[in-house]
């Protein structure tokens, strides 16, 4: 662990949650106006999970590589290439195809995939251990935040300059964000090795054995493809089923989307503090499962509830938990990681996470066709938060004793 002054933490930390922000803005840019784009097209609005699923194929194959292509350029750099991949990849999805939609949703995977490998990087050699979960949570607060972004100006921006002209303003902003960047290269970038070989195989089995050949990375990589399941399913099909089961307006619902991912920003921080000063990540994250659990069960009933306080409220719950874990895993992730290899371990775990969103969302849509209601797939969402609870009671004698 490197000790570096404390503005060049603050800087890595603000530069990573900006990048983090508007990656994540630019993965929930369709989900946020699904409606409007299935009308268009001519699609059920269940196949916004066949969107996420390609997005995700994406993210999963560039995390692998990530760690590597940090090591020989730098995080940065890496963290540039992703903005310019989400730019042109939404700038695909603008075009009224389902076929460029598809490609487009690739590109915006390919460009995904490497933020989160890359930041921690930076933040594993800039923060203290004591401080890690609640610095890891403010980073990992920009995918909510990229979600109330998007919730907030997307569908509204859709009507008033139309959908398409949404899209490229998006993807305007990743491109600028990654001009902004530049100057920081120098000093963020220092530790790159140009003489770093990359290697595809090696790249994408590498981080693989290095979680799985440690029990504890292996555990943690477990619970973050149940937990995706869940985030990406709220995250994912919350405008369609505020508008389908509960008869909201798309402005309105787009409205609830970013009240979930404000809760979410707020969790991450929570839990984050939660995880440092008191509970440890092992039991901080099964307490999340427990949350998760219940608020899937409570779903389905909102619709007879026909009570806006009691949506928003559950929604609340749902974000900060089903969004809240991620900050608190990452910081475990790079306290169980060997030395100098965080970016490694990262990459390795998030291809279980993406893995869970590959899956999960698409099982989500089909259940919801084939029940006629997006709530009772909501409510399905009880079994990955029941083994993810189950996973981490049984496997809490692989962590350090204070996690258990």
């Amino acid at each position: 662990m490197e000790n570096p002054s404390e503005d060049s933490s603050a800087l890595a930390l603000v530069i990573t949650l900006t990048i983090q922000s508007l990656v994540a803005m630019s993965l929930l840019t369709l989900p946020s106006i699904t409606p409007l784009i299935a009308q268009l097209l001519d699609i059920p609005a269940a196949y916004v999970g066949t969107y996420v699923a390609i997005v995700y194929i994406g993210a999963m194959v560039s995390s692998l590589l990530s760690g590597s292509a940090t090591r020989r350029f730098g995080a940065i750099r890496v963290s540039q290439a992703g903005l310019c991949a989400c730019a042109l990849g939404l700038a695909l999805c603008a075009i009224e195809s389902v076929p460029a939609m598809a490609v487009g949703a690739l590109l915006i995977g390919l460009g995904y995939g490497p933020i989160t490998p890359a930041s921690s990087h930076l933040l594993a050699r800039t923060t203290p251990a004591h401080r890690m979960s609640f610095v890891f949570s403010v980073k990992q607060t920009g995918v909510p935040l990229g979600g109330v972004l998007a919730g907030l100006i997307v569908p509204g921006l859709a009507q008033w300059i139309g959908w398409q002209a949404a899209f490229l303003a998006v993807a305007a902003a990743n491109l600028c964000c990654a001009v902004l960047a530049q100057p920081l290269r120098g000093s963020l970038d220092a530790d790159r090795d140009p003489t770093s070989k990359l290697s595809a195989g090696n790249g994408l089995v590498g981080p693989l054995k290095l979680v799985f050949g440690q029990r504890s990375l292996a555990v943690l990589a477990g619970v973050s493809f149940l937990f995706s399941i869940t985030q990406l399913s709220l995250t994912s099909y919350v405008v369609t089923f505020l508008h389908h089961d509960l008869g909201m307006d798309l402005v309105a619902a787009g409205v609830m989307l970013a009240v979930s991912q404000a809760a979410g920003v707020g969790g991450r921080l929570l839990w984050g503090y939660v995880s440092d000063h008191y509970l440890g990540a092992v039991r901080t994250l099964m307490a999340l499962s427990a949350l998760v659990a219940c608020c899937a069960l409570i779903m389905p009933w909102l619709r007879q509830m026909d009570s806006t306080l009691v949506v928003l409220v559950t929604l609340c719950l749902f974000g900060g938990s089903a969004i809240g874990w991620n900050g608190v895993y990452l910081a475990e992730v790079a306290r169980q990681a060997p030395p100098h290899q965080a970016s490694m371990a990262t990459a390795g775990t998030l291809a279980m996470t993406f893995m869970g969103v590959v899956i999960g969302p698409p099982i989500f849509g089909v259940v919801a066709s084939l029940s006629g209601s997006y709530g009772m797939a909501y409510a399905a969402l009880l079994v990955p938060a029941g083994i993810s609870l189950f996973l981490l009671w049984r496997s809490c004698g692989v962590f350090a004793r204070r996690e258990c």
